[in-house]
């Protein structure tokens, strides 16, 4: 059976390696590389045979921490899925890392099943959040947002992006072209003062526009 590849980027070589053996536990994993930093990560990662199913960050690293090489990678991949694995579990550091590209953020002392969920969730849904972080998504975007008005497309839109389907299968649910429903995107972003889709997501939830 073939297994998801997982890349973890963490500076202490004993902890990442024993990370390493628990991942490669789990029956639908396997770590393919090991990196110190996340320097290390965006000079080598062009020399694997494909970009990491999933990619296991930590946050304080030298040279270059976890939230920047996140931010490259979302230049660079778009399609990298980054799960955090820290010992931060301050708001700023949490919100910081999510609006970097981050998927998901978990704390170092998750138990073992908790990881493997949450890599299969990330794999499977694009994201994996816990209650914890949830919660801080929804009071940093009640912060955030103000009341905002939408339209009947834009709620139809928002329902759509909250599941699984893709941005082409979007526009054809709803009979546009893809590039009308690229502009409903950003325009929605702006809007809603979000960054990527999963912050399409939350709000979504918090104003039950969706219900999962």
């Amino acid at each position: 059976m073939k297994k998801y590849t997982v890349v973890i980027v963490e500076d202490h070589l004993l902890l990442s390696q024993a990370i390493g053996n628990i991942v490669d536990s789990f029956d639908d994993f396997e770590v393919i590389s090991l990196f110190n930093n996340g320097k290390e990560l965006t000079e080598k990662i062009a020399t694997l045979d494909k970009i990491p199913d999933v990619i296991l960050m930590d946050i304080n690293m030298p040279i270059m921490n976890g939230i920047e090489t996140t931010e490259w990678l979302t230049k660079h991949h778009p399609n990298a899925k980054v799960l955090a694995l820290s010992v931060e579990d301050d708001e700023d550091t949490v919100l910081r890392m999510l609006r970097a590209g981050a998927k998901g953020y978990l704390l170092k002392d998750v138990e073992k099943s908790i990881l493997e969920y949450a890599l299969l969730e990330v794999i499977k849904n694009g994201f994996y959040y816990t209650k914890d972080v949830t919660d801080i998504l929804m009071n940093s975007l009640s912060k955030e947002q103000k009341s905002v008005e939408l339209k009947e497309k834009e709620l139809i839109f928002i329902r759509h992006a909250c599941t699984e389907m893709t941005y082409r299968e979007i526009a054809g649910k709803m009979f546009l072209s893809p590039k009308t429903i690229d502009g409903y995107r950003q325009v929605l972003f702006e809007k809603l003062n979000v960054k990527n889709r999963i912050g399409l997501a939350m709000y979504a939830i918090r104003n039950n526009i969706y219900i999962p």
